[in-house]
């Protein structure tokens, strides 16, 4: 399992009127690290070519957080299969590794040209998994 991670800061615009994180604002964080993840390891011609759009979430809230706390958020890939690929997701207080959320999505890869779907090849699945 390749772990590709990111410490974020809560800000106060993440703040629901419940005075903690709204589940949007976390799902959001979980794409952004799929999208950083992406974009650092994959091959130029790659990110040229093709992007990922989204099939379906799956989210567990477990914790709130609030503003100002200290998150890291976790993300790998744990399938790729023809054009699909699962990718899963942990979002952890740092100042007491409770885990906040657990997630994840299914990806489906597409061809930029066509906009129809693409087969993930063996070097894309072998860099990320």
């Amino acid at each position: 399992m390749k772990i590709f991670s990111e410490k974020r800061i809560v800000p106060a615009s993440a703040i629901d009127e419940n005075g903690h994180v709204n589940n949007i604002a976390y799902l959001q964080w979980c794409i952004d690290v799929a999208e950083k993840h992406w974009f650092t390891k994959a091959p130029e011609a790659f990110k040229n070519s093709h992007f990922w759009v989204v099939l379906e979430h799956t989210i567990s809230y477990k914790n709130p957080s609030f503003e100002g706390e200290e998150l890291l958020v976790e993300t790998w890939v744990t399938a790729a299969k023809g054009v699909k690929s699962e990718r899963e997701y942990r979002i952890t207080r740092m100042s007491d590794q409770k885990i906040l959320v657990t997630a994840k999505t299914l990806w489906c890869f597409v061809e930029i040209e066509s906009q129809r779907p693409a087969r993930i090849t063996e070097e894309i699945s072998t860099l990320f998994m």
